[in-house]
């Protein structure tokens, strides 16, 4: 017999016998709920005799018949209701398991997140999308949703959100655009690496939200619940709906800090910080200043990540603040990489492994952090190198720089437009989904295989906008992202290798060598860096003017 188990308290399943009793006795369930009509099949036991048969084997039974399609709120409280009174484990069934899945996601509506309750029952093989507004609203029929409609909408006002935005405004300029964000701060995040070293102040690395919102665009401040791509709707908490001629997702990525045991309670003490959040990242420049001697440990998860560099980009500054400083000698630096080489793409290799030697760092590959505790500042990894069994190792630290797992957005994951591993399924080139026709994704979120970095999405927008715009005239998307990334690679203070790859590793430098050599430490790379990418984000990328971003075409033979 097939248990789907929904909690600990529930499991959920098609049509049982009378015969199938004394298994789901021996299973450990002490409680049985009908959710199927008697009558309703020819081939079905009729309630009573499921109900003598439990009881005989000391079983409780309640009986709570629903019609196939017809959950309506009343079964949803007194499914609760029974969870309550019955002793658990509880199994519920029906003629497939879907309407007792359904009365279930209905009853945790108030406790549990969307996301959860969708995650949960696709999990167990059920497909909540059909009453996912319900789900939203406490599991209880909308009444009021406040409609709204627009030509485009996009999900998220990060880098990727506000500059697709303004692409699109430039080339058509009438179009009806909303942002949906429930965010009142836009943040810089690359500089986020340069305030742990003490180069940029924290405070200039956010702006509001409000003062970015491109001019005619509307702003509907909240967070996206769910969506339902075959009605072109978008459900946000609260339930209220808003409708699209064509949409946009590019919401960013999840910090899964929560992944690593004993991470989130530590973080911003303890010597345990992390550039990847604004907060932190000062705290990370104060460790590093106040560090004299001891073990200094960086990590990097599994990938995809966004900025690849960034775990090692502030071991550098790092090592390199403490040997101006003369210490360096007595810090034992580790970068703890849960993957196998330094850098994805060979050709900078070379110059980081330089780097490395130069400051006297261990490299331990295959290193994953799965734990962390706090004030016995000790750290525990997986070690899982090829072809051996993995273990466990424990390693004290004195300053610890995390880089937290990353994941797509829970509402991405759990919606039609995820992929199998939770990211949006796009074509790579035009970056149109694959099912969804009127559905283009960029940034972080979307799962063509180039590096997660602004200077991606800054690429992307104009190929997202360009290609939107022609859909919009009844044109096909001529436009093609190439997979260019950007990951400047601060390996001293004032000198950058400046990485620039697209699909494949294939090198995309935007200068010629006698301007930049991206595979060298370079002083012009670190000028670009800190005095002409922050204004070229704010003034340029977030405005819509294309500097260095014109999208590639291909005709249409």
């Amino acid at each position: 017999m097939e248990f789907r188990k929904l909690t600990e308290g529930l499991s959920v399943m098609p049509q049982i016998t009378p015969q199938d009793i004394p298994a789901i006795a021996a299973a450990g369930y002490r409680a049985i709920i009908c959710n199927r009509p008697d009558g309703e099949g020819a081939d079905q036991p009729n309630f009573e005799e499921v109900e003598t048969a439990a009881t005989a084997a000391g079983l409780q039974c309640r009986y709570l018949p629903i019609v196939s399609g017809k959950v309506d709120d009343a079964d949803a409280l007194a499914f609760r209701e029974a969870l309550v009174a019955l002793p658990g484990p509880a199994l519920a069934y029906c003629r497939t398991g879907t309407r007792s899945a359904t009365l279930w996601s209905l009853a945790m509506a108030g406790e549990k997140t969307t996301a959860e309750i969708l995650q949960t029952t696709a999990a167990v093989g059920y497909d909540m999308s059909g009453v996912v507004r319900r789900i939203v609203n406490g599991g209880k029929t909308p009444t009021d949703t406040g409609d709204a409609h627009f030509e485009v909408v996009i999900v998220g006002g990060g880098a990727a959100g506000i500059a697709v935005a303004s692409s699109l405004i430039a080339r058509k300029p009438g179009l009806n655009i909303a942002i949906l964000d429930p965010a009142d701060i836009h943040y810089y995040q690359p500089g986020w690496t340069m305030v742990g070293a003490g180069i940029f102040e924290a405070q200039t690395t956010a702006k509001t939200m409000g003062s970015l919102i491109p001019k005619g665009v509307h702003w509907v401040k909240s967070a996206v619940a769910a969506f339902e791509p075959e009605k072109n709707a978008v459900i946000l908490d609260g339930c209220r709906v808003v409708t699209y001629d064509r949409l946009v997702v590019c919401p960013g990525i999840k910090l899964d800090w929560g992944r690593i045991d004993g991470l989130l309670e530590t973080l911003g003490k303890n010597g345990v910080t992390s550039n990847y959040r604004y907060d932190l990242a000062p705290y990370t420049w104060q460790l590093v200043q106040g560090l004299k001697g001891g073990r200094a440990l960086f990590t990097q998860p599994p990938m995809p990540i966004k900025c690849a560099g960034a775990p090692q980009k502030a071991m550098y500054l790092s090592a390199d603040h403490w040997l101006q400083q003369g210490r360096l000698k007595n810090i034992d630096i580790h970068f703890m990489n849960a993957g196998g080489v330094l850098f994805g793409v060979k050709e900078y290799v070379p110059a980081l492994e330089s780097y490395v030697q130069k400051y006297g760092a261990s490299l331990d590959f295959f290193h994953n952090l799965v734990a962390v505790d706090g004030p016995s500042k000790t750290a525990t990894f997986e070690v899982a190198k090829p072809d051996t069994e993995k273990t466990r190792v424990q390693v004290e630290f004195d300053m610890m720089h995390v880089c937290p797992p990353q994941v797509a957005p829970d509402f991405i994951r759990v919606s039609p437009l995820a992929d199998a591993a939770g990211w949006v399924d796009v074509d790579q080139a035009s970056l149109r989904h694959k099912t969804y026709d009127n559905i283009w994704s960029l940034g972080d979120v979307m799962n063509a295989p180039n590096a997660k970095t602004a200077a991606a999405a800054r690429m992307q927008a104009p190929v997202v906008a360009e290609n939107l715009c022609a859909d919009i005239d009844g044109h096909s998307p001529a436009a093609q992202y190439n997979g260019y990334g950007s990951c400047p690679l601060t390996v001293e203070r004032g000198k950058i290798v400046l990485a620039e790859f697209g699909y494949g590793g294939a090198l995309l430098p935007s200068f010629p060598k006698w301007v930049i050599d991206g595979t060298k430490p370079s002083r012009a790379a670190w000028m670009l860096k800190e005095q002409i990418l922050p204004p070229v984000y704010w003034r340029a990328m977030l405005r819509g003017k294309e500097w260095l971003a014109k999208p590639q075409k291909v005709s249409a033979s």
